[in-house]
């Protein structure tokens, strides 16, 4: 018996590529929407080519993260024919995901007032790098907005390295972002029978996505800078050197404060002055970790590990990410996958839900392989 998926019965035209578009219809798609993704005949997704590494059967990894759950038809858009094909799936799509440069598709009279005007409840997503106003012309690309948004200018060890972060991160950020737009605009048309257009973009969205380091500039009028893994309003909340390997601290308070201290035989310093509150031990950070690494080398970063945890200290190795996906099966959440049709595991949508949960119902498509 098939497992009721909470968006069985929605049908979204996928009109994106890469990966925050794609990302977002994949979550959709694990909710039981059915996703038709429409690509470019022949190259398909640009992902299909970013490459090494590869899965078993030769599809790039990158390609594949982003793309279970999903038909695949081939419409070449310079096409009349093509045009008449991608109107056709619109009309009758629930929703429509588009990551086109702001502008193109309605030239092409694929628009949301286009579409619209035949398909009133249809619910239309545009992403976009910096929104569809002045902002248009600019690229959208994750490096660029992680560079231009400010993420960069508060990551890396000093203010002469800003570094991106590992991942393409605000393609995430957004892409999560659309969902929630796209599932209130399912539900407002549940309540009306209006369709509308949503957009959302790279920028805006790690803008909120930084949260308090916005916040410090918005509503603080400070301008964050590098701190390297030090927490800007928390001491100690970074890593530490142990004996072997380094081991983080997230220390949210005084009571874990002084656990702490206790567990590494230094329990005076929680009664000391430039210590014993947060803001105290952020004013005096670089002492805080004289102090702390003298105490840890004494052990390994497993040994503090064990005593921490037992004393409701917040601490834990930095893992790679074999060591990450080790931890998460050694705490039965089940990270990785098997889809049918395809031998190659994948990652686990990580929503968890009693009546309707994520389902792996299909292995990333070949191009055009449903056209």
């Amino acid at each position: 018996m098939t497992t009721p998926g909470a968006l069985d019965g929605v049908v979204v035209a996928d009109f994106s590529r890469v990966l925050a578009g794609p990302y977002a219809t994949m979550l959709l798609g694990d909710l039981g929407a059915e996703i038709i993704k429409v690509e470019r005949p022949g190259a398909g997704d640009d992902t299909r080519q970013w490459g090494p590494p590869y899965t078993v059967d030769g599809t790039a990894t990158y390609f594949t993260s982003v793309n279970r759950n999903k038909s695949s038809v081939a419409i070449d858009l310079g096409t009349p024919e093509g045009l008449d094909q991608a109107r056709d799936l619109a009309r009758r799509a629930d929703v429509m995901v588009e990551n086109f440069k702001p502008g193109t598709l309605s030239r092409m009279g694929l628009g949301y007032d286009d579409l619209a005007s035949h398909n009133p409840g249809l619910i239309f997503c545009s992403i976009s790098g910096f929104g569809s106003g002045e902002g248009k012309e600019l690229p959208g690309y994750d490096l660029l907005v992680q560079a231009m948004g400010g993420l960069m200018s508060v990551t890396g060890p000093d203010p002469e390295h800003p570094t991106k972060v590992g991942v393409a991160l605000v393609d995430v950020v957004t892409g999560l972002h659309a969902v929630y737009g796209i599932l209130a605009a399912l539900h407002h048309r549940t309540t009306t029978g209006q369709g509308q257009h949503v957009e959302v973009n790279l920028l805006s969205s790690l803008l909120s996505a930084m949260v308090n380091q916005s916040a410090a500039y918005v509503a603080g009028g400070v301008v964050p800078g590098i701190l390297g893994n030090d927490h800007p309003s928390i001491t100690p909340y970074s890593v530490y050197a142990t004996a072997d390997r380094p081991l983080v601290l997230a220390v949210g308070n005084d009571r874990q404060f002084r656990s702490l201290v206790t567990v590494l035989g230094i329990a005076g310093f929680a009664d000391d002055a430039r210590f014993a509150t947060n803001p105290a031990r952020v004013a005096h950070r670089d002492d805080v970790r004289l102090i702390l690494e003298s105490a840890l080398s004494a052990h390994g970063a497993d040994h503090w590990q064990r005593e921490l945890t037992a004393a409701g200290v917040p601490c834990g190795p930095v893992n790679d990410i074999r060591g990450a996906f080790d931890l998460a099966t050694s705490l039965d959440l089940s990270p990785v996958v098997t889809v049918p049709g395809t031998e190659v595991p994948q990652v686990a949508n990580p929503l968890r839900m009693s009546a309707t949960p994520p389902t792996y119902r299909s292995a990333p498509p070949a191009v055009g392989e449903h056209s």
